[in-house]
């Protein structure tokens, strides 16, 4: 805060006496100098500074420039030149401001007071104090302030803090809810689950915290062009001196080439950018992923839950022989009472509406997306795909490979159950893929991505039925997780120059999005893993934000592009100027302290991209 304060009282100072001066005023000249003396100060000290950590400066260029002014006795110019180092310094301070603005945005819709019921007493609670299990009453109007599980009434949640999204969420019992998020209406009871730095609203706010640390490469390559051309420009400078013998000529010179706005828009473009992203749910985790995202060629995804609503019904329950539909069902939910797979919960649920209680085994064994087998009764069951259980052992007839291979080529799923070496029956299921999907392929693809892929361990039936609805080129069926990894891995391989995106949940896929140049972990809210696992955490299950973070990244190449232009064609006309004989170091001074705003101004439409 001083160093904020001390800068805008020496820009109101210099403004003051430039103005008086330009309006015909007679300011004397010894507080010119007073001023501009003590305005080196600062500028000495970060030079000093930077040439202990082994690195040149601008401001280093500027004390040559200023030193340079004084021998020749142009305080005005001297003046211009603190007026535009000060300038520099409150943006510098204000871009770094940005981040912790975003950070202190986020804070402010934290409740620092909880309601907490404890037996029939209610009793307030500092939010420190919240303790994992306590229960918390959310009545309507109030936000939420730790990650909890409702376990009584209902209510409607905006989630917009965290998702961008403006819908409320209606909440029920057994639903999550999350820190910072607004009851609108209803009262409800939760159980809290993840505090302090735990909850959402702390990873966010950890991560937007380190996005900032980070430097994106073109960042990098502004911090080493400087360093060259602060060299360059001062040896230059030397061999002017040499040539001309004319002071002032070297001086207005430097003036106009003594300029950090490169330093300070360029970072602050990716400041604002990261911000703007967090605002809407798109949790970007650094500069440097943003310039990818830019760049992405190709699209791999996974398709259950990515591209289908991950939900997926049971439509048909076949049973073969005199197998009994009860007893096939309850020996299914014990098969699937273990497993991991994304189709065991369907069935489970499946299963208990029907009337099924789910009998414990004795021996479980599962492989990773395509069987397990147990024992039940001392009976042997297996079940999955049609395929392992074939291999396991399970005989298969005639007709029953015809009625699943033409339920295959239908587009549908099975899974299949095996019992004491046979086929006893199958249950056909059905996942709905999102509506917009094809359109949000559609955006990506004008603005740059030309390929995508799917990865999926469904059949080719199923994969094409997906494919073609979504607008997918090419897709990958009946792969295994490691497949899948593979798959990515021999991708990149042999495509070098392409710039791969991965897109899924950032639990199943962590492996696979750790693989990709650009990794899109989506409805990040609430789960750690799938926050910690990718570079872009996408706060809801909604693809539309993957356009939307596109077109972000490429606004803010694009500002970078043109606050490089803008500064060589400033420096091109001022040095021109210059050349000619049309600016004296007054001039030149002018000139530059006004053209530095130019990038500085255009970094900041980001804020409106």
């Amino acid at each position: 805060m001083l160093g904020l304060v001390s800068n805008f009282s020496l820009v109101f100072i210099l403004v003051t006496l430039l103005f008086l001066k330009l309006i015909g005023i007679d300011v004397s000249i010894i507080i010119f100098k007073v001023v501009s003396v003590i305005a080196l100060i600062p500028v000495i000290i970060a030079s000093f500074k930077s040439l202990k950590n082994k690195t040149v400066s601008v401001d280093f260029l500027a004390a040559v420039a200023l030193i340079f002014a004084y021998i020749a006795g142009e305080w005005y110019s001297a003046a211009f030149i603190n007026l535009m180092l000060a300038s520099a310094r409150i943006f510098e301070i204000w871009t770094e401001r940005r981040s912790e603005n975003l950070v202190k945005s986020l804070l402010k819709f934290r409740p620092e007071k909880v309601k907490i019921k404890n037996g029939d007493q209610i009793e307030i609670k500092d939010i420190k104090d919240i303790k994992v299990n306590d229960i918390m009453i959310i009545a309507a109007g109030e936000r939420i302030a730790v990650d909890a599980i409702v376990i009584s009434g209902q209510a409607s949640v905006d989630e917009s803090t965290l998702t961008g999204e403006s819908e409320p969420v209606v909440k029920k019992t057994g639903n999550h809810i999350f820190s910072s998020t607004l009851n609108t209406s209803g009262s409800i009871l939760a159980k809290a689950e993840k505090v302090a730095e735990e909850s959402t609203l702390a990873k966010i706010i950890s991560l937007v915290e380190k996005s900032s640390l980070k430097k994106s490469k073109t960042v990098r390559m502004v911090d080493a062009f400087s360093q060259w051309y602060i060299v360059a420009t001062l040896a230059g400078a030397i061999v002017l001196y040499i040539i001309s013998k004319d002071v002032n000529f070297v001086l207005a010179i430097l003036l106009v080439v003594c300029a950090d706005d490169i330093a300070v828009s360029i970072p602050l473009a990716f400041t604002v950018a990261v911000s703007k992203g967090a605002q809407n749910g798109i949790l970007i985790k650094s500069s440097d992923v943003l310039e990818r995202i830019s760049k992405i060629n190709v699209f791999i995804t996974d398709k259950t839950g990515t591209l289908t609503f991950a939900k997926p019904r049971v439509t048909q329950v076949i049973t073969f022989g005199n197998f009994k539909r009860q007893k096939f069902l309850k020996l299914l939910s014990a098969a699937e009472s273990s497993s991991t797979h994304p189709l065991s919960r369907p069935i489970l649920e499946f299963t208990e509406k029907e009337g099924i209680v789910t009998p414990p085994v004795s021996e479980f064994s599962e492989t990773a997306g395509e069987g397990m087998e147990v024992m039940f009764d001392n009976e042997k069951i297996i079940a999955g795909k049609l395929d392992f259980i074939e291999r396991k052992g399970i005989k298969i007839a005639k007709d029953e490979q015809v009625q699943a291979d033409k339920l295959s080529r239908s587009g549908y799923s099975l899974v299949t159950l095996g019992v004491d070496g046979k086929l006893v029956g199958f249950v056909v299921f059905e996942d709905e893929p999102k509506s917009y999907i094809k359109n949000v392929i559609k955006r990506t693809k004008e603005l740059g991505a030309n390929l995508w892929i799917m990865l999926t361990g469904d059949n080719a039936s199923v994969a094409q039925k997906i494919a073609d609805f979504c607008g997918i080129d090419i897709f990958e069926a009946n792969l295994k997780p490691d497949e899948k990894v593979r798959f990515v891995e021999k991708y990149k391989e042999k495509n070098k120059n392409k710039v791969v995106a991965m897109v899924g949940d950032g639990v199943n896929d962590a492996a696979a999005l750790a693989i990709a140049d650009v990794s899109f972990a989506m409805g990040a809210v609430g789960s750690d893993v799938a926050i910690n696992a990718a570079d872009v955490a996408l706060m809801t299950d909604n693809l539309e934000r993957i356009p939307e973070a596109m077109i972000l990244g490429q606004k803010t190449r694009a500002i970078v592009y043109q606050n490089f232009a803008i500064w060589g064609i400033t420096n091109i006309i001022g040095l021109s100027l210059v050349a000619v004989g049309v600016f004296e170091p007054t001039g030149a001074a002018t000139y530059n302290f006004l053209t530095d705003f130019i990038p500085i101004f255009n970094a900041l439409r980001m804020s409106r991209a």
